[in-house]
C-alpha cells in the first residue's frame, strides 16, 4: 500500500505539534500512575493510549499522510 501525500505543510505542522503534545501528556500520565496519584489500571491505559496516538500522529506528520483524509473526509487543515 503506497501512502500518497494528502496534507500540506500546514497540516504536517499541526499533526507534529499534536503528536508531541500527546507524547508529553502520556509521560505525565505515566508518572502520575507510577506514583499512584491516578488509579493504576486506568492510568496505564490512558498513558499507553496517549503515547500510541501521539506516535501515530507524529508518523502521519512525517509521512505527509492523514488517515482521516485517506478515508475521504475533508478536514479544515
Amino acid at each position: 500500500m503506497a501512502f500518497e501525500c494528502n496534507i500540506d505543510a500546514r497540516g504536517k505542522a499541526v499533526r507534529l505539534k499534536l503528536g508531541i503534545r500527546l507524547v508529553f501528556i502520556s509521560i505525565i500520565l505515566a508518572a502520575l500512575t507510577f506514583f499512584e496519584i491516578i488509579p493504576t489500571s486506568l492510568g496505564w491505559v490512558l498513558a499507553g493510549g496517549c503515547f500510541v496516538g501521539g506516535a501515530f500522529t507524529i508518523w502521519e506528520a512525517r509521512m505527509g499522510w492523514c488517515v482521516v483524509r485517506a478515508m475521504g473526509f475533508r478536514t479544515k487543515i
